[in-house]
């Protein structure tokens, strides 16, 4: 059966039965042309299919590169791989100051290896193995218990503008479409949200980002990208490929998804960057009645060594009313580097919405709840009330080997008056986690978990407190 869950969102229960069936900055699939492996080696002939085997092939068996490639920019932190990306991540922009070197399989197949617009993409299948039986919500993007799902097929066309210099405009753009399981914590009202909301099927079909990016040789560098494109703040992504493991953290999965305006992103210097812009609100389409503009603000600064980052964001800011998704949202990421072999990630923020109807005790609220937003749970006697919540969340990693990482995620969330998770208290999640990367191109993750509801039953349809999870998917990028 289906059930209403957080926010925006609408989460699946299983029956039992088994069932077979991102691109931020941390995103960074082929391999880098200055660097050994596919791009260095004689280009084969034949056709496309043994053009694209060869490629595999030369990916999964090439050397590590030991050269950077050149940049303008602050030294990256980390190696990529076995990390998704070499940079600290941010959205709103590409990584201004660095290049778009990368090979792509099926571009490298075209023998359309320099071409500025690149075609790529990649398909995340996953299985787990779950305590519970109905479903695993509030844990997200793995949310039906006990079963192997596709998460994501998706299909990305894409030109980056050239950030490298500092001399003349130049414009970019991306196109990409998602087929899965996982649409559902990326589906925006009114694009095609109907699968969702009022079907809440298993399978459905998202743009989840189709932007125009303006660069501008401003300061360091001046992006303004306007479009459907990722929410900004947080560690991690909607786009599989770009986050440390598979499953998401709490933190991520109560927050916003995407917006529908436009942000500008100006470096200002080497270590600081600030981000600016408008949208119709968190995940809404402008032309739904839920609109709002709102307001998004991020001052980004790195330490000279680049061993620390901090992005700082508000976003969504408006009245803060109760609508879809209309959650005010204040998040701060601190990144740091101890060496070669160990990072960790820090994130924490703070989110609430006003005027929220009241569902408690199970009453028939007198003020209507919208689809797929929650309503909270008020004290008695009133109409309506303010929803606030908080989390933190820290990832640490530790580099085995040019193609191996392990890593442990733990998280905690107060959802005061359970309105993004459907039952109101205090949660805990702690995550042990293995990624292994075959080239460039496949990534094989593995996740231990263990999630708590400590005030309520807050797991398997409400009637348990705890839930302990294992997963494992494969992402292969084409």
């Amino acid at each position: 059966m289906f059930v209403c869950a957080p926010g925006a969102l609408l989460t699946q229960e299983s029956s039992g039965r088994s069932n077979t069936d991102t691109l931020k900055a941390r995103f960074e699939p082929g391999l880098n042309a200055d660097t050994e492996g596919p791009a260095a080696v004689q280009k084969p002939a034949g056709g496309i299919l043994r053009r694209l085997a060869h490629f595999y092939l030369s990916d999964w068996n090439a050397a590590p590169s030991t050269e950077p490639a050149p940049r303008r920019v602050l030294d990256a932190p980390m190696d990529s791989p076995p990390f998704p990306s070499s940079d600290w991540g941010y959205g709103g922009s590409p990584t201004i100051g660095t290049p778009d070197s990368s090979v792509y399989p099926i571009m490298a197949a075209l023998r359309r290896e320099g071409a500025k617009t690149h075609l790529y993409g990649w398909v995340e299948a996953s299985g787990n193995a779950s305590t519970s039986s109905q479903t695993n919500y509030p844990l997200a993007y793995s949310s039906l218990p006990n079963r192997v799902l596709l998460n994501q097929a998706v299909v990305v066309l894409e030109r980056q503008p050239d950030t490298m210099q500092t001399k003349h405009f130049d414009w970019g753009f991306h196109l990409s479409g998602l087929f899965g399981s996982d649409y559902r914590y990326m589906a925006a009202k009114g694009y095609w949200s109907g699968q969702l909301l009022d079907h809440n099927r298993q399978y459905g079909f998202d743009p989840v980002w189709e932007s125009l990016d303006l660069y501008f040789p401003v300061k360091e560098g001046l992006i303004v990208r306007a479009g459907r494109f990722l929410a900004l703040p947080g560690i991690e992504t909607q786009m599989s490929p770009g986050n440390f493991t598979h499953t998401h953290s709490l933190i991520f999965a109560m927050a916003p998804s995407t917006e529908t305006g436009a942000v500008a992103t100006l470096k200002l210097t080497k270590q600081w960057m600030i981000q600016a812009g408008i949208s119709a609100g968190h995940d809404v389409a402008p032309w739904t009645v839920d609109r709002t503009p709102s307001a998004l603000v991020c001052l980004n600064y790195s330490t000279r060594s680049n061993h620390d980052n901090i992005d700082a964001c508000a976003s969504g800011i408006n009245g803060g009313h109760y609508a879809y998704n209309n959650v005010q949202h204040f998040d701060a990421v601190w990144n740091h580097r101890f060496n070669s072999k160990w990072n960790t990630a820090t994130e924490g923020w703070v989110m609430y919405e006003r005027d929220v109807p009241n569902v408690a005790n199970g009453v028939h609220p007198i003020l209507p709840v919208e689809t797929g937003a929650n309503g909270a749970f008020c004290a008695a006697g009133e109409a309506s009330c303010f929803a606030p919540e908080y989390a933190m969340l820290n990832y640490l990693n530790r580099v085995v080997n040019s193609k191996l990482y392990v890593g442990t995620r733990n998280g905690f969330m107060n959802d005061k008056k359970g309105q993004r998770t459907g039952v109101p208290g205090r949660y805990t999640a702690n995550t042990i986690y293995v990624t292994k990367n075959f080239g460039s191109t496949v990534m094989l993750r593995s996740d231990l978990r263990f999630d708590h509801s400590w005030d309520r039953q807050g797991y398997d349809n409400g009637t348990k407190r705890s839930q302990l999870l294992f997963t494992l998917d494969l992402v292969y990028k084409f």
